[in-house]
């Protein structure tokens, strides 16, 4: 399975959590960045984790609430949410970086998954 497939968005109340997996083979030997976009808006990085889990990228605005983590085992990688804000609501999607280094630039990243949809709203 080339494509990568993401779970556990829903609907959650402002200040809940969600925890988002992306899951796909082979993803123990890239990094992997999670995206998301709302309508109207372009697609942003929130999260990139290294191929070692040592090295990571957060979008500014979700660094002390989101964690990204990865389970290489499981080839899987997650997005911890927390604190969740209105303005969370997206649809996030995972992508495999195809260079070594973390970016939160969409740019070199490849198999793309459907995206899951996140709404915070009370």
């Amino acid at each position: 399975q080339l494509q990568l497939v993401e779970s556990g968005g829903g609907l959650v109340q402002p200040g809940g959590s969600l925890r988002l997996s992306c899951a796909g083979s082979r993803l123990d030997r890239a990094p992997i960045g999670w995206f998301r976009q709302a309508p109207g808006k372009e697609r942003e990085g929130v999260a990139c984790i290294s191929s070692s889990g040592a090295g990571f990228y957060y979008l500014e605005s979700v660094k002390g609430r989101f964690s990204i983590s990865r389970d290489n085992a499981e080839n899987t990688v997650y997005l911890q949410m927390n604190s969740l804000k209105p303005e969370d609501t997206a649809i996030y999607y995972c992508a495999r970086r195809t260079i070594k280094y973390c970016s939160g630039s969409s740019s070199l990243y490849d198999r793309w998954g459907q995206g899951t949809q996140v709404t915070v709203s009370s």
